[in-house]
Order: structure tokens, then sequence, then C-alpha cells
């Protein structure tokens, strides 16, 4: 069994505790957070689990084997580089960073220190995209002719803006779809609120093969959308993860020429919660000593179009 050492138990924190203290692979040795309200919450939820304000003490515990970053995204890169100089594999709340310069140095510390680095992607442990995952590859409708993308809704924060935030999901998600990065990029970008950084983005991307990309991303809006809809030659797949049970769609039209009438399709998929199955690939990548979904640099190819949406000024 190993020990993990939690830093930042917040709202998303508290999932992750939750999901590695539930699992039989690991054992929440302690929890780090500033705040006195998460501790006192913590203490009573975790009576066993030994509690610090400061990171570098408890990553210094030797008997640590794994440390999860979930703390603002300001502090992931310093936090995980202390944690990865200190020979502990790591798993950090998504972004890794917001500079890949810094992702880079993660990277090539991991390499000497020989330890590993995972991102907590929730969406690519899901059973939907795990799904059109299979569909894609095996091409059961045919070539793939757009993608659009809408995640709207979330709370406004001071530590990273709209697209560091919702659209690193979308990001991370058609990386591992596609298997491929985007050779043009376009964005608009809106500020709607003071003393808070963009909250509004569209981001367009045009890939190899004439795919063409629409991305929404918005924190204001009055109700939660989590929705990718991909157009095949012979198909169009909603897959929304808004739906606890019927979250993916498959709408095939009734003759080639026609693409008025449709067909319906609900697939079963697996519902198991995305976390429980990040925690399981992280065991058996600790264990086993591979890191089959991070390989390739994948956390640096996600990064790298981040940043260039970021930086568009269109």
């Amino acid at each position: 069994m190993y020990k993990i050492c939690l830093i930042g138990n917040g709202y998303w924190g508290s999932k992750l505790a939750r999901n590695f203290y539930n699992s039989e692979f690991f054992k929440l040795a302690s929890i780090v957070d500033k705040k006195k309200t998460n501790l006192n919450f913590t203490k009573k939820k975790y009576p066993s689990v030994t509690l610090y304000t400061d990171y570098k003490k408890a990553i210094k515990e030797t008997l640590i084997d794994l440390v999860i970053v979930a703390s603002p995204t300001s502090t992931h890169f310093k936090i995980a580089k202390y944690a990865l100089e200190n020979y502990k594999h790591v798993l950090v709340e998504k972004p890794l960073s917001l500079s890949l310069k810094e992702v880079i140095k993660l990277h090539k510390i991991a390499k000497i220190k020989n330890k590993f680095i995972f991102v907590d992607y929730p969406f690519l442990f899901s059973g939907s995209i795990n799904y059109l995952k299979k569909i894609i590859e095996n091409k059961k409708y045919g070539k793939i002719l757009e993608i659009e993308s809408f995640r709207e809704q979330a709370p406004l924060r001071k530590d990273a803006n709209v697209i560091w935030d919702l659209c690193t999901h979308d990001i991370s998600i058609l990386t591992f779809l596609l298997n491929a990065l985007p050779y043009k990029i376009k964005s608009i970008k809106k500020k709607n609120f003071k003393n808070y950084p963009i909250d509004s983005a569209y981001t367009s991307l045009k890939y190899q093969k004439k795919l063409s990309v629409l991305i929404k991303n918005s924190w204001v809006s009055p109700t939660k959308i989590r929705l990718l809809k991909i157009k095949f030659q012979k198909a169009i797949l909603y897959c929304d993860e808004n739906e606890s049970m019927y979250k993916i769609k498959i709408y095939t039209n009734k003759s080639k020429n026609n693409w008025d009438k449709y067909n319906l399709q609900i697939p079963d998929i697996d519902l198991t919660e995305p976390l429980s199955k990040m925690v399981k690939y992280i065991f058996n990548s600790m264990k086993n000593k591979k890191n089959k979904l991070f390989d390739n640099k994948f956390n640096e190819k996600i990064t790298s179009v981040l940043e260039k949406i970021n930086k568009n000024n269109d």
C-alpha cells in the first residue's frame, strides 16, 4: 500500500481525498492546507491523518510515496518541483503549470529522479470519452468532419483564466482522442468582470485532413453545459457529461443524401466514477513502473496548445 500526502483540501482536493482514502491501494497519510476551516473539517472526517500547514515539512516525510497537488494553480510548479526533487511521485490537479517552460523542467527533474508525473485530467478516465476513442480508432462511422465542444458554468477564480481552467479539459480530451495537434489556432476572448481574468473564450482549431474544431468556454452561464459533438461521415455523436446515465447518443442518417432524419442509438458505457479509475491507473503505473497515458510528452503537448490559445489575439 502506497502512502500519500495531499496538498490542498478545498473543493477539488476533497474529492481526491475521498477517492484515495477509499482506495485499497493507497493510505492517506497526511494533508496540508493553510486554511484552518479546511483543516478542522479534515480532522473530523479523517482523524487518523496527520495535518500540516507547511507542505515542505509534509513532503520531507520519508514514508510518503505520492504527493497530490490540489493547491491554487500558481503554486503547482513550485510544489511539484519540490516533491520531485525529494524523490516523490506527483499527481497534479490540472493544469500542471501555466508555462510550457515549467512543464518541460518538471519532466526533466522527474526523469532524473526516476519518478512519475500524473495530471488530473478527469475526463480521460471516463467511460464516455474512452468509448469515443474506440469509435474513432475503429473508424466505425468514417472520417471525422468536425468537432464542437461547449463547456460552460464554473466558479469565477483569480489564479487562472477560463482557458487554463475549462479549456484544459477540451485540449486534453482532443489530444487523447485524436493523437494529433492543431496546425492553426484562432481565439476570441472576453473579460466581463472587474478584478477577474478572462472568463469567456471562443477557440477555433485546424487539424490535418481538413478537420475543424470549435470550442466555447465560459465561467458564467445560467446552465451547466459539458457537451461534445463529433460529426462523422456516417453519424453525429453527442457526448453529454451532465447526463447521469445516457451520456452518449449516436445519430445515424437514414440515407446518404438525407440528413433530416436520423436513427438514434444509445450505447452502454462504463459509468464508474472517473477519479476512482484514475486512482487505480496511478497504482498500476507505480507498481509496474510504466506511465503509458503520459508518455510521448502528453503534458507538454497539452500545455503547448493552451499557451498558444492564451497568447493568440485574433
